[in-house]
C-alpha cells in the first residue's frame, strides 16, 4: 500500500503506466526542455529566449489557458514548438477522477488544441505527474504516449532565482527531460542563466520528438 501511495506521484517509477522520462541515449549531449500549465502571459518571453538560442520545446498546454490565449498556441505552434495534452483544467482533484472523466479532459483539450493548430497531439502529460488505475485506462482509449521528466525544476515552489538556477544545473546530463513552467518571470530569467550553462558545457537543447524518436502528432 506505501508503494502504491508513492508511486501515484513519482511518474518516473512507471508503476501504473509506461511513461518516457528521459532518452535511452546518455551519453550524446543533448536534452529538451519541457514547459506545462500554459499558454499564459509569460509565454511570448520563454517563445523570445528560446527564438534567441535557436531551440525548440514543448508546451504541455491546459484547455482552460488555450482558451484564454489562443493566439499565443497558435505561436508557439507556428515557431516550431510541440504542443503536448495537459488536461483541461489542471484540477487538483485529477487524480480522483473517473477513467471517463479523465478521457473528457484528455479529448476536450485535443479538440481545441487540433482546431487551432489542425494537428491532433499524441503527447500527454498527467496534472503533477500523478498516475494511478483510472489514468492508466484513460491512456489506453486514447493512446496517447505519456511524457514524464527526468530533471524536476520545482519553479513553481522555489522563489529565489540562483536557487533555482542551481538545482536545475546540477541535475543536467545527456538524455534528459527538463520540466519547466511558462507561468512566471521568474522561470524566464532562469530559462536565460540556463542556455548561457548549456552552451558552455557544450549541451544541445533538441525537440522531444528527436530526443525520444517518437512522433509528437497523430497521422
Amino acid at each position: 500500500m506505501i508503494i502504491t501511495s508513492i508511486s501515484a506521484f513519482e511518474i518516473r517509477f512507471n508503476y501504473f503506466l509506461n511513461a518516457y522520462n528521459r532518452s535511452n541515449n546518455k551519453v550524446e549531449k543533448v536534452i529538451t526542455l519541457t514547459f506545462d500549465d500554459g499558454p499564459t502571459e509569460f509565454t511570448p518571453r520563454i517563445l523570445d529566449i528560446l527564438e534567441q538560442n535557436n531551440a525548440k520545446a514543448t508546451f504541455f498546454c491546459i484547455g482552460k489557458q488555450i482558451e484564454n490565449f489562443p493566439k499565443i498556441l497558435i505561436k508557439a505552434h507556428q515557431s516550431g514548438h510541440i504542443i503536448g495534452n495537459h488536461t483541461f483544467h489542471h484540477s487538483p482533484k485529477n487524480g480522483f477522477y473517473s477513467a471517463d472523466k479523465i478521457i473528457d479532459e484528455i479529448e476536450s483539450t485535443n479538440a481545441l488544441i487540433e482546431s487551432l493548430i489542425n494537428k491532433k497531439t499524441a503527447l500527454f502529460r498527467p496534472p503533477f505527474g500523478v498516475t494511478n488505475p483510472h489514468i492508466a485506462k484513460a491512456i489506453n482509449s486514447t493512446k496517447h504516449k505519456v511524457i514524464g521528466w527526468s530533471v524536476r525544476s520545482l519553479d513553481t515552489v522555489i522563489e529565489d532565482e540562483n536557487k533555482l538556477f542551481l538545482r536545475i544545473k546540477k541535475q543536467i546530463k545527456p538524455g534528459c527531460i527538463v520540466l519547466m513552467h511558462d507561468t512566471s518571470e521568474r522561470t524566464a530569467n532562469v530559462l536565460e542563466q540556463l542556455f548561457v550553462f548549456l552552451q558552455e558545457e557544450n549541451y544541445k537543447v533538441i525537440p522531444l520528438n528527436d530526443l525520444l524518436k517518437i512522433e509528437a502528432y497523430e497521422n
